[in-house]
């Protein structure tokens, strides 16, 4: 009788432990003045194939390793945006044309994440600048303890083809 009396309170505990606690909602703020990002660099060369770069749209998955936060951020080339402590800029993005093999989406991806510092705002710290590509992630890592970032997508389409067909090819080469 007393070992039941005293797996009671423990059964209790363990049934408090079952119920997982609300996922928290994430934080959009302003990207600073001084980090905003300049007017998007002048193409020099551009192919006549294909959606203008300043038309096409990337998502990019952000997951705040700390909390397990994750949320897709939809922006064009020469976007910035600010989630919390990290901003990330898009400067580009590419997949392949539907008749070419391998079939790849990259964006070119810059992550600053904000220094906790002891006085004042602290300082913004570019911790990865590069291409990132979707089916080979292992190729260009951003490498950080909190913030990780990959590419979805890369919305745009080619002569040709279907407009339903630009984002939905991409995804059928998984």
């Amino acid at each position: 009788m007393r070992a039941l009396a005293a797996m009671l309170p423990l059964a209790v505990a363990m049934a408090g432990c079952a119920q997982e606690p609300p996922a928290p909602e994430p934080v959009e703020t302003e990207v600073p003045e001084e980090l905003a990002t300049p007017q998007a660099p002048e193409v020099v060369q551009e192919s006549s194939e294909g959606t203008p770069m300043e038309e096409r749209v990337a998502t990019l998955g952000l997951l705040n390793k700390r909390n397990n936060l994750s949320q897709d951020l939809e922006m064009k080339p020469g976007e910035s945006r600010r989630v919390g402590d990290v901003i990330v800029r898009l400067a580009a993005c590419e997949r392949t044309a539907p008749w070419e093999m391998p079939r790849e989406t990259g964006a070119f991806v810059q992550v600053l994440v904000r220094n906790a510092a002891s006085s004042g705002e602290g300082q913004w710290q570019k911790i990865f600048s590069g291409w990132l590509f979707r089916n080979s992630p292992s190729l260009n890592v951003v490498e950080h303890p909190i913030y990780d970032v990959w590419v979805k997508d890369c919305a745009m389409s080619f002569p040709g083809e279907d407009d339903g067909a630009a984002s939905a090819s991409a995804n059928s080469a998984e």
